[in-house]
Parts: C-alpha cells; sequence; structure tokens
C-alpha cells in the first residue's frame, strides 16, 4: 500500500484522460501525470465537443466532485442545446445517492432537465435507455426516495442488460444497488451483486474511478471489507486530483485496522482539500478525513494528534460546507467529542458533554448517547436516566420532524443508552439483552467505520460485572469484525489475565504495543501492557 507515493503525486487540476481521442490528446497536451482524474468512456451521438466535457464530467461526478461535475454538463449544454444527453448529465449529476438526499427544490430541477433530455428524442435507442431509466426516479409524483431508488435501479439493470459492453451502465447499475435492499434479512445481497458487476468492469478498466469508489462503499461493511482492498490500494493512484479519492481507501483500511494506511490515506485527502481549488468545493472533504483520521490516531495511541483533529473539526464552519451537508457538520461535532472522550476512558468529560441546541435533534441525541454511556460506566443512574429521557425526547422530535427517516438510524444508540442506564439499575439480564441484540444486528449489517462496536460495549459491560470469560469471548469476536482497536486489543488482554490465561494476554498486549510504537501517551493499558512483556 503506497500510500506515502500516493501523498507525493497529490496534485489539484481537472484535466482527465477519457475515451475519445480528443480529449486524451488534449490532456496530453495540457496536463502532467499528477492531474488525473481516471478513465471514462462514454460515446455519445452529440458533437465531438461535448462528449469530452461530460466524460470529465462522469469522472468527477464519480470521485464526489459534484460541482465541478456539474459546470462540465452545463457547459456542454450550453455549446448543444440540442444535445439531450447534456441534460440526461445535468440530471444524473444531481442524483447523489451516496451523499445525501436530494432536496424537494433538487427533485424538480432533475425532473425539469431529464423532461428536456425526453423531448429532444436522442439520437441512439441507448440514449433515449438512459433518459428514460433516469426520469424513473425523477418522475413528478407521491412515490417516496426508497421506492424512487429501487425503481430507478430496476429500470438500470435493464440498460445494463442491453447494453452488455457498457461500462457506465454496468457502475451506475451497481451505485443503483447501494441505494436499496430486498431482503431485510440479507441486508447485504445488493453490495454483494455491485462487487461482482463492479469486479467485471475492473478487470476491463482498471482506471476507471467509479468501479474504484463504488467498490470500496459496496465492500463497507466489516463481512465484505477484505473484498474492497484492492480497489483501496487502488482509487488513490486512479485518481489523486479528488480529495474524496484520497480519503475513500480509508474506509477499507479502517474496517480492517491498517491503522497507518488509514492514516496516510486521509493525510493525503486533508492535504488535498486544503489546496485552494479543492476548497471551492467545500470543507466537508476536510471534515471527513479529520474524522477518520481522529479515530485512527485513537487506536494507535496518537492521543494529541487525536485532539488536534476534534479541534480543527469544530473550527470549520456552517458557511464552508456545501450547504446540503450542513447537517453533517452538526453530526461530526457531536461525535468527535464524544469519541474522543469514550474511546479515551474519559467518563466525567464525556458526561459532561451538551449538545448543541441549535442543532436537528438526531444531531443533538448523539451527545445524549455519549452522557449516557459514561454515566453507565460511573454508574450514575440519575445521570443515564436523564440522558436516556433526553434521547427518547430528541428521538421522538425527529419522528415528527421533516427528515423522520433519520429515526431508524437512531436504533442503535438508543438501545445501548438504555443498556448502560439498565446497568446503573442492576437490570443486569435487560441491559446485556439489550447490546446483545445490537452487537448482533451489527454482525448481520455491519456499522459505521468510526463509531463503537456494539460487541466490544457488551464485553466492556460484562468486564464490569465481573465476568471476564464471557466477556473474553465477546472481545474476540468484536475483534474479528473491529480488528486492531485499541480498547479492544486492551480489554481482551485484560479479561485474559482475569481468566488465567497468560499467553493468550501477552499476545494482546503485544499487538496492541505494536500498533502503538513511538507514540507518546500516558494511557494506563499500555503502561500495564509493558510491564507483562
Amino acid at each position: 500500500m503506497k500510500m506515502k507515493e500516493c501523498l507525493l503525486s497529490v496534485g489539484i487540476a481537472f484535466a482527465l484522460t477519457c475515451g475519445s481521442g480528443l480529449w486524451a490528446d488534449e490532456a496530453h497536451h495540457h496536463a502532467d501525470a499528477k492531474e488525473r482524474l481516471g478513465t471514462v468512456s462514454f460515446p455519445i451521438s452529440c458533437s465531438p465537443a461535448e462528449q469530452p466535457l461530460i466524460e470529465r464530467g462522469l469522472a468527477l461526478q464519480h470521485s464526489f466532485w459534484f460541482e465541478e461535475a456539474q459546470k462540465q454538463y452545463e457547459e456542454a449544454a450550453q455549446k448543444d442545446p440540442q444535445c439531450a444527453m447534456a441534460y440526461w448529465a445535468e440530471a444524473i449529476g444531481l442524483y447523489r445517492p451516496l451523499a445525501y438526499r436530494p432536496s424537494d427544490s433538487t427533485m424538480k430541477q432533475g425532473w425539469t432537465v431529464i423532461q428536456k433530455a425526453q423531448a429532444l428524442h436522442a439520437k441512439t435507442q441507448r440514449e433515449r435507455d438512459y433518459i428514460d431509466a433516469l426520469a424513473v426516479f425523477y418522475r413528478n409524483d407521491s412515490r417516496d426516495y426508497e421506492t424512487r431508488n429501487r425503481e430507478y435501479s430496476e429500470a438500470m439493470e435493464k440498460v445494463y442488460r442491453q447494453y452488455p459492453a457498457d461500462d457506465e451502465a454496468a457502475v451506475f447499475y451497481a451505485l443503483s444497488l447501494l441505494t436499496w435492499g430486498p431482503d431485510e434479512n440479507h441486508p447485504l445481497i445488493n453490495p454483494e451483486k455491485a462487487i461482482e458487476i463492479l469486479n467485471r468492469v475492473f478487470e476491463k478498466n482498471p482506471n476507471h474511478p467509479g468501479v474504484a469508489h463504488y467498490l470500496i462503499h459496496a465492500a463497507d461493511a466489516p463481512q465484505l471489507a477484505p473484498l474492497g482492498l484492492a480497489a483501496a490500494q487502488r482509487y488513490a493512484q486512479i485518481a489523486p486530483a479528488a480529495p474524496h479519492a484520497l480519503h475513500m481507501p480509508s474506509h477499507i483500511f479502517a474496517r480492517l485496522g491498517l491503522w497507518q494506511d488509514d492514516i496516510q490515506s486521509n493525510l493525503a485527502s486533508l492535504e488535498a482539500a486544503r489546496h485552494p481549488v479543492a476548497m471551492r468545493v467545500g470543507a466537508e472533504n476536510q471534515v471527513h478525513a479529520m474524522e477518520f483520521l481522529e479515530y485512527a490516531y485513537l487506536q494507535i495511541g496518537a492521543d494529541t494528534k487525536a485532539e488536534q483533529m476534534v479541534r480543527e473539526q469544530a473550527a470549520i464552519g456552517y458557511d464552508q460546507v456545501d450547504r446540503n451537508l450542513v447537517d453533517y457538520l452538526d453530526r461530526t461535532r457531536a461525535s468527535s467529542p464524544a469519541m474522543y472522550f469514550l474511546e479515551m476512558r474519559h467518563w466525567k468529560d464525556a458526561a459532561d458533554l451538551k449538545p448543541d441546541t441549535k442543532a436537528q435533534p438526531y444531531n443533538q441525541a448523539v451527545t445524549f448517547w455519549a452522557n449516557a454511556v459514561a454515566a453507565g460506566h460511573l454508574r450514575n443512574a440519575a445521570a443515564a436516566r436523564e440522558a436516556v429521557h433526553q434521547f427518547n425526547a430528541m428521538l421522538n422530535a425527529t419522528k415528527r420532524g421533516p427528515q423522520a427517516f433519520r429515526a431508524q438510524h437512531m436504533e442503535v444508540k438508543h438501545d445501548e443508552a438504555a443498556a448502560w442506564f439498565a446497568f446503573t439499575e442492576h437490570r443486569n439480564d435487560e441491559a446485556l439483552k439489550l447490546l446483545r441484540a445490537v452487537a448482533d444486528k451489527q454482525d448481520l449489517e455491519g456499522k459505521g467505520e468510526v463509531e463503537l462496536p456494539a460487541r466490544e460495549m457488551l464485553a466492556d459491560m460484562l468486564l464490569e460485572m465481573g465476568k471476564p470469560e464471557e466477556a473474553l469471548t465477546e472481545y474476540e469476536k468484536s475483534l474479528k469484525t473491529d480488528p486492531n482497536r485499541f480498547n479492544g486489543l486492551a480489554g481482551a488482554a485484560k479479561a485474559a489475565g482475569l481468566v488465567h490465561q497468560p499467553d493468550k494476554a501477552k499476545g494482546y498486549y503485544a499487538q496492541l504495543l505494536k500498533n502503538c510504537e513511538g507514540q507518546q501517551t500516558d494511557r494506563p493499558e499500555l503502561a500495564h501492557a509493558r510491564s507483562v512483556r
């Protein structure tokens, strides 16, 4: 994993070697090797001047450089107002399912431009099929977002099967599969299908930015992460000009506990995101890199650097990010200090955190969750009760609000908070049942890359209940899905020592010390690890 080489090759510009000979020549004359976004080939029947613009836009879009991509599509439409695929491109540029849901105004805009595309009656059946498939998503009616995603995906499947040699049909169909699931009991069916499709394109075109990017997203679950490693190792080399392309490999590195690779990936992304050209897009790329850096630094005992990431995230203003991502900034402002204090076992600090009352209820709830977990460790029943009460109030407000769909994503933290409250009241069976259910669900569905594993939390609780043998079992299960976590290794080592398995304890401590080699930290777990070597 040559992430240092990737860091050295970062260049922020917008030249792209695309499929058409015209653009390839232009890129050869006006760009150097650092200015890369990947290779996209998308033949269309418009005049030759429009194809490189649309191909360049697609490459930008595949690396989530949305606003710059949109400029390419709009320029193509201005140059040739009769080019139906330029309007399709404008509409597909507004389709950003892995980033955020479209607003009502965005949906209206998408429907307007896709209608323009339909009215122009594109010259080829393939182009008309692309346009009609996207019209399924934007059609002006009362369907909910999930239904639109599923029906668009079904329409794109037909395009994919009708044109098996068309890489973009495969890529957009695979992307659509990641937006919905056919079976709640088997939530990874569609990601597995997407991985199979994308791998076939990857063999044919290993320089396609969307293939590498969406392979990482498809494999972004503990159960599938090894299937995304090849794409993670490749993506930053495909599109070093895109900050998001430099960050995305860390999703897989974090899943696999490859902390140094994770850190190098996000340092490269952070440097790229701070380039003046990239900053025109928005500071959300900086925040996302900092979020991952904080988590990775905590796993290797780089506590001062982790704390610096907390401060730097808090310094990013609302006016610096995409207006569609203000909620995301609020979430990181809540989760970043919460994660730092909980990972560091600074329970009093976590218990004292206060939410931003101007933030949406679902983001305020993150702070109340941290309060509840910390109160549980402090065995403060009154504080835990109040934190759970406040969390429930935020949950109910979310259900009544304009983004009620977010309530379903609060269930995990709701049950974790309730479990720690139950623990403070010595309702141990109830507490364990709640946490075990969450852990089992995460085993099935996965968890966020920078979230605390519920199974590790379950192990912590068992250890505090004086059940080290059961705790060891849960720590070891957790380390299989979330390998190399600092507290997972330290907890497993402590539990192994308590059940008189010194060799196993030494093994876990040795791995912890190896991960944290060279770091200046006063964490007591490392001091103890050194004493038992």
